[in-house]
């Protein structure tokens, strides 16, 4: 498959420049006819019956695999969920914090991380590391460590500037496990997991799913507690309530998530061709580099995907509106006044012409 074969499996790119996978991906001819199919087969045959529970079971299967070789992990490992938002409140409400008990972060990380650490009965310590170099993260985030500490959360990629946060490094050095927010890597850059405990994942992002759809790693499914059960958590239970997990990560599945939504998911994971990785970070350098002529770039270059830049005096939602007028999708960062683009295997050297023609 060619560059410009898969690019044209995305419809939306005949209008726009669709640089906005950092918070929805396009979708996919192929995984519209996949979730069409699976609806017509409901609506002709109905919601029942052995063999049509058995095929969503035998869907839920192949899909934990497919996201299990993403991340190189055993399918038994992965907990199906509807968002990383999702797969962070399994870990932090089921992780057993006491009082006293503390957890470091950044002061760059999602909501979708920081309301659940927020409730989770832990004291939240803050690492300041957005407006300092990558470099110095790693020494920043252990400084913050105290002997009351006992979990790490932080993004692998920062949603704000697409710094690349020392997971790894983090773990070996403090021996501590840690919660890893894979929003903005999981389909864009390639990730080993090695040692990391608990790893989310996005599936409606970079890997160009359908709406609520995500995944959660966990390396020892029967440390964590589960607090927030759904029917696939048991494999028994008794009258007032008590049962008996199933083994591996989905005991923690959120529960019943769309068939259709199942179905284009697995669609959109077969359609992405081998050489993904690579294209998406050429064409994030092309986009930091032209951008770079004009405007001021936020950070130095990553690893990542994501181009977080500044478009002069205009207010960074109006210019994202601007643009979306032009054909052009990006989107505002809130409370930064800057604006992101996100750079997948579907991107294209036009794309980025029109980004900055645009602005």
């Amino acid at each position: 498959m060619t560059p410009a074969e898969a690019r044209a499996q995305f419809p939306v790119l005949e209008r726009f420049a669709y640089l906005n996978a950092g918070s929805f991906g396009p979708l996919s001819r192929g995984t519209l006819d996949a979730m069409v199919e699976q609806t017509r087969l409901v609506l002709e045959h109905g919601r029942a019956g052995r063999a049509w529970y058995d095929n969503v079971l035998a869907l839920r299967g192949r899909v934990r695999g497919q996201i299990a070789d993403l991340i190189g992990m055993s399918p038994d490992l992965v907990a199906l969920t509807g968002s990383t938002t999702g797969g962070c409140n399994i870990v932090l409400s089921g992780f057993g914090f006491e009082p006293g008990d503390e957890v470091v972060t950044t002061d760059a990380e999602h909501p979708g991380l920081l309301l659940p650490l927020h409730v989770s009965g832990a004291k939240v310590r803050v690492a300041e590391v957005a407006a300092r170099p990558t470099a110095t993260a790693l020494d920043t985030i252990l400084a913050c460590i105290t002997p009351r500490t006992r979990l790490l959360a932080l993004s692998h990629v920062l949603w704000t500037t697409g710094q690349r946060m020392p997971v790894h490094e983090l773990r070996r050095e403090s021996g501590l496990p840690l919660l890893v927010d894979g929003a903005q890597t999981v389909g864009a850059i390639p990730v080993d997991l090695g040692e990391l405990d608990y790893y989310t994942v996005s599936c409606q992002k970079w890997l160009c799913g359908p709406d609520a759809l995500g995944a959660l790693y966990v390396r020892e499914p029967e440390r964590l507690r589960i607090a927030r059960p759904s029917y696939f958590a048991q494999k028994s239970f008794e009258r007032d309530g008590a049962f008996e997990a199933v083994d591996g990560a989905a005991r923690f599945d959120t529960g019943w998530l769309t068939p259709a939504a199942l179905a284009g998911l697995e669609a959109a994971l077969a359609g992405a061709p081998e050489w993904r990785f690579d294209r998406a970070a050429q064409m994030a350098e092309l986009c930091r580099s032209a951008l770079g002529e004009h405007f001021e770039v936020i950070g130095e270059r990553t690893e990542s995907t994501l181009v977080s830049f500044m478009a002069g005096d205009e207010p960074a939602t109006a210019v994202s509106a601007r643009l979306y007028d032009a054909g052009v999708i990006v989107r505002d960062v809130p409370g930064t006044g800057w604006l992101r683009a996100s750079c997948g295997w579907w991107t294209n050297e036009d794309d980025i012409e029109r980004l900055v023609a645009g602005l």
